[in-house]
């Protein structure tokens, strides 16, 4: 799993870059008419080959669906191969995308998370597709997609991505251990005061009631409960963030007193990949974390589990997450139409049913539902389409310019409150003050 430090300094990067990024390499031009229609007459049969980086941030064997996705895609398209290169955690695969960038020679395709949106536009990366998407029937063609996920594909009234691996966070509970505590298995707390209530009764016999993971996705995890009590931390220009609101400082006290106060998780900071693994060993008996581990945890769990939304306040709610598709600007027309090409297939409404069965991820597109694939497998297996359902009370995930030193500000001091080293008033003014000092060169 991702680090806080390796993300953010990572991310951190895209400015410095900015200044390197611009140049753009062009397909050499035909030098007469002749040639021109030499090369048309032979587009059919070039061969083109693409280099393809992508993640994996949730538990499970996906390497081999990926490659095989791929492979199956070169099959129907002989001119096209694709080369997937698994790149390591998102912030790996951040590192290695802007290092190529840098250098000239990003990959022509990547999967990287929906929130580098500003970061890769800041080094000028990333194609926008919206001529791609026109011939694809434009706004029909993106109505689809589910507007949550869309939020942090478009800016300035222009599409940079296509929603792929995508989530929201979800709430998994043991349904043997609610027994055991004589809760209704088949009642998971709606509100804020029964999670608390839940997770004191389930804190017993060495088991904690509720795990949050903290590292990597602090931000993540605090926009849960900036959601659920009011609003959003950011604009949707990518320029402001309201960390220190009343609403915000609630929420994190919250957070905070479910460890300190009620004694009902752990204490301080808890290890992203930790959280899945003590779910599945009985060790707590909730926890929040992505829906894209929801395959992993039906394959491995011992137990009888549910899923449903994460408890409300003033109202239910979850940031998205997960990865975009982006294509790059600095490769050769013809492979910026291949890499289309193969999005297209990725995303199609078969294959990101198939996708959302073997993983776990929500599928992107509304059309993947009506399958009778999924409509099968979802009859069977409630749980799939609960993320799914909770897109109606999401909104899009911590994205700004400058984006690394942003997220950092505020999962440092996040992290700083769930330690007891800051309180949360304290923790998000200094984050807020941090956050304003990053964007102060956007804002003039």
């Amino acid at each position: 799993m991702r680090s806080v430090t390796a993300k953010m300094v990572s991310l951190g990067l895209c400015i410095s870059m900015l200044a390197g990024c611009g140049a753009k390499t062009e397909p050499p031009a035909a030098s007469s008419a002749s040639n021109q229609a030499d090369t048309k007459a032979e587009t059919k049969d070039e061969k083109v080959e693409l280099t393809f980086y992508y993640p994996i941030a949730v538990g499970g064997p996906l390497t081999a669906t990926i490659e095989g996705m791929a492979q199956e895609f070169t099959k129907q398209n002989p001119n096209i191969t694709v080369k997937p290169v698994y790149t390591g955690s998102y912030a790996d695969t951040a590192v290695k995308t802007q290092a190529g960038v840098q250098g000239k020679t990003p990959p022509d395709v990547a999967v990287l998370q929906s929130t580098e949106l500003f970061s890769l536009l800041d080094m000028n990366a990333i194609l926008p597709l919206d001529e791609f998407i026109a011939k694809e029937g434009g706004d029909k063609y993106l109505s689809d997609f589910y507007p949550a996920f869309l939020a942090n594909s478009q800016t300035g009234g222009k599409t940079y991505s296509i929603p792929f691996q995508r989530s929201t966070i979800v709430l998994y509970y043991n349904k043997d251990l609610f027994k055991a505590a004589g809760l209704d298995p088949n009642k998971p707390p709606q509100t804020w005061d029964e999670m608390k209530d839940y997770a004191k009764k389930l804190t017993k016999d060495g088991k904690w009631g509720l795990e949050i993971p903290v590292t990597g996705f602090a931000y993540w995890m605090f926009q849960t409960f900036a959601l659920q009590n009011g609003k959003n931390i950011m604009t949707e220009d990518g320029k402001k963030v309201m960390f220190n609101t009343p609403e915000n400082v609630e929420g994190l006290q919250y957070w905070v007193d479910l460890a300190k106060k009620e004694k009902a998780m752990p204490e301080g900071v808890t290890e992203w990949g930790t959280v899945p693994s003590d779910f599945l060993e009985g060790k707590t008996a909730m926890m929040y974390h992505t829906t894209g581990n929801l395959s992993n945890v039906k394959k491995n769990a011992k137990f009888d589990f549910g899923v449903s939304f994460l408890p409300k306040q003033k109202s239910f709610g979850s940031p998205t997450g997960g990865g975009n598709f982006y294509i790059f600007k600095d490769i050769d027309k013809k492979k910026q139409e291949a890499a289309w090409k193969f999005v297209k297939f990725m995303t199609e409404a078969e294959r990101a049913a198939q996708w959302s069965i073997d993983t776990g991820y929500v599928a992107v597109r509304k059309s993947a539902y009506e399958t009778e694939r999924m409509k099968k497998y979802a009859a069977e297996f409630p749980a799939a389409v609960v993320a799914r359902d909770q897109l109606q009370y999401a909104a899009a995930e911590l994205s700004t310019h400058n984006n690394g030193k942003v997220m950092k500000a505020l999962s440092d001091q996040v992290q700083a409150a769930l330690t007891g080293a800051m309180s949360p008033t304290d923790a998000l003014k200094k984050a807020q003050e941090e956050a304003d000092k990053a964007l102060a060169p956007f804002n003039k």
